[in-house]
């Protein structure tokens, strides 16, 4: 682009903080998301819409089993102002076993917020969820939850996070007390306290931090934000979702330094967030989230541009234009009119199939993001259906939610019943549950004799000739694309060894069309 982005552009985009939250089970992250919600208030984006008392209390877990079980299991999106910054808050489910869904999530982030339990430390799936983000490039935010308990030592929990992400650590916050005592933080940066309730001076706490900051400033890095933003340095912040301690320092500090709205890598160039024409990547898909209209949300990441209600988008896999005549910003279940967005923002475009994860929306160019894959099933399931009159509406649902992401959806070509892919047995639940509340369909599942499936790829004849021959192993995923079953992880090397002119993939790319998978060379 030779020609400079308007001012105004470019102001509205960087005022935007989008992030994702992510942490191990049960290490707060729900809590300090709803903390965040309560300091932003409500969606003022779309106009006149403000928050109500009941609507403050809306929860980022709203479907019926993340209640039940106290667990997240799908990304919530949540649209807030606060201090002059428009927040685009992600929460993603703790629980490996939505890993994917996260995965997807963080390719429409600029920066993670990392919560970690005081007493735990790192713990397995956190650090997973690390290696995500450093793979992506995204810097990462620290936040030590639950200091009003018993905790591990300050400084031996900061070591350990060093030297299990290899990442310095810079507290920008300290805690004043621990556990029972704990009672505010220290802004090292600020020389000044941020306290829940008045100590005198003479509290022995306050001698404690003395001495404490001595050491601090002695053995730790001071925050400097190019390490950050490079991703070698995280900024730590200490405090207690619960009580509400310590969340509005993570919220300024996102204010502050957070990074804004970044270049998104393109597969025929990189598109930088203050270009003047619109591109947006849909990264989620969420059916029923009402489930009395029986809508379906498209989430799209705005990557450049501005968003203007009524403009008509490029859908570039099909070539056809998408109208957004009600692009929305969302509040966890709640919804508002989006009027305009800018790039960093996520928006809901209800649609009823046409979008799918994956796809690039584009003002006037034919380019597609990249890096958002679908990973091969870790278990594979065939479905059992109870009532054989819904034959036709299960085929439906299954469609619908494998379109969404709940799991992966496989066809066998001998016209056997469908078989579904997951990465844990938590989704096989989700399913269960969806089933039953949305579609009114009770299903149960049965071990098929596969346990790995393949993306097939190849040269057309070679490819057509090898699912004439393995009919019986051969499924169409929920786009149509070959897909190769394995008995066992033996049969699958047997298989890749006689056939070395065809590909057997574990990871496919969502821009990847049925007919680019057996072109010809």
């Amino acid at each position: 682009m030779t020609d400079a982005p308007p001012s105004d552009l470019v102001a509205e985009i960087a005022r935007r903080r989008t992030f994702a939250i992510i942490s191990h089970p049960d290490a707060g992250k729900t809590t300090l998301t709803e903390r965040l919600l309560r300091l932003g208030g409500a969606i003022q984006l779309a106009g006149n819409v403000r928050a109500k008392r009941e609507q403050r209390k809306t929860r980022s877990d709203w479907m019926s089993i993340e209640r039940e079980r106290g667990i997240s299991v799908v990304t919530s999106v949540m649209t807030f102002e606060h201090a002059g910054c428009v927040f685009n808050l992600l929460d993603t489910p703790g629980h490996e076993d939505f890993s994917e869904d996260t995965y997807r999530t963080l390719t429409a982030v600029d920066a993670a917020v990392m919560v970690i339990d005081a007493a735990k430390g790192i713990e397995s799936r956190t650090l997973k969820l690390f290696e995500i983000c450093r793979l992506r490039d995204i810097p990462i935010l620290t936040f030590v939850n639950k200091m009003d308990r018993d905790s591990q030592d300050v400084f031996a929990l900061l070591d350990e996070v060093s030297s299990a992400l290899a990442l310095d650590c810079a507290p920008v916050t300290w805690p004043v007390g621990r556990a029972s005592d704990f009672v505010g933080t220290y802004d090292l940066r600020r020389r000044e306290y941020r306290m829940a309730r008045e100590l005198p001076q003479s509290d022995p706490r306050f001698a404690a931090l003395d001495e404490e900051m001595q050491l601090v400033r002695a053995a730790l890095p001071e925050f400097e934000v190019p390490g950050f933003m490079e991703g070698s340095l995280t900024p730590v912040f200490f405090g207690s979702a619960m009580k509400e301690i310590g969340v509005a320092d993570l919220l300024e500090g996102l204010a502050e330094y957070g990074p804004r709205p970044r270049a998104q890598a393109a597969d025929t160039r990189v598109v930088e967030a203050t270009e003047e024409h619109l591109t947006a990547l849909v990264f989620k898909i969420q059916a029923n989230m009402d489930p009395q209209h029986r809508d379906r949300i498209a989430f799209a990441r705005v990557c450049s541009g501005r968003l203007v209600r009524g403009m008509r988008l490029k859908q570039v896999r099909t070539g056809k234009l998408i109208p957004l005549h009600a692009p929305q910003f969302f509040f966890a279940r709640d919804r508002a009119l989006a009027e305009e967005a800018f790039a960093g923002d996520v928006v809901g475009i209800p649609n009823h199939g046409t979008l799918r994860i994956g796809d690039t929306l584009s003002e006037n160019e034919d380019l597609n993001f990249v890096g958002v894959p679908y990973f091969a099933p870790e278990i594979l399931r065939r479905v059992r259906l109870g009532d054989a009159m819904k034959a036709k509406k299960l085929r439906q649902a299954l469609r619908e939610l494998a379109e969404e992401g709940v799991v992966q959806l496989f066809r066998p070509q001998d016209g056997s019943p469908p078989m579904v892919g997951v990465v844990g047995t938590l989704q096989l639940d989700v399913l269960q549950a969806r089933m039953a509340a949305e579609y009114g369909i009770q299903i149960g599942f049965d071990p098929p004799p596969f346990q790995l499936a393949r993306w097939l790829t190849g040269e057309r004849a070679l490819v057509e000739k090898f699912v004439d021959d393995q009919r019986a192993a051969m499924a169409d995923d929920v786009d149509g694309d070959p897909v190769f079953l394995a008995t066992s992880a033996f049969m699958m090397r047997r298989t890749m060894e006689l056939n070395p002119g065809l590909t057997f993939r574990d990871i496919k790319d969502h821009r990847v069309e049925p007919a680019a998978l057996a072109k010809p060379n």
